[in-house]
């Protein structure tokens, strides 16, 4: 599949990257994400510098990868847990009917 040029704006500076067209909503969203990111370090912290602004926004997007996928985990866990009582449930209901 060909690849598309996309130009995605972040801190006021502007980035040519390519994609695949199916792909675009993806990276318009993730540039968007990470802009939003960005800009909220650069106003709320006393960091300075678009690198270090950068870095602090990757370590943030990181972190809140690492936690939903743990959450992800405990509520397929959780899912797992209650499957396994439905089916005792289940086999107790029809002991006691029999």
């Amino acid at each position: 599949m060909a690849s598309i040029s996309l130009k995605i704006r972040i801190l006021d500076k502007e980035y040519q990257v390519n994609c695949r067209p199916d792909e675009r909503e993806a990276l318009e969203h993730s540039a968007l994400l990470l802009n939003e990111k960005m800009e909220e370090i650069r106003h709320g912290s006393h960091i300075i510098g678009l690198e270090r602004i950068a870095v602090m926004a990757a370590l943030n997007l990181s972190h809140d990868l690492i936690r939903s996928e743990n959450s992800a985990k405990q509520d397929s866990q959780a899912s797992g847990v209650l499957q396994s009582l439905d089916s005792k449930l289940d086999s107790a209901l029809a002991d006691l009917s029999n």
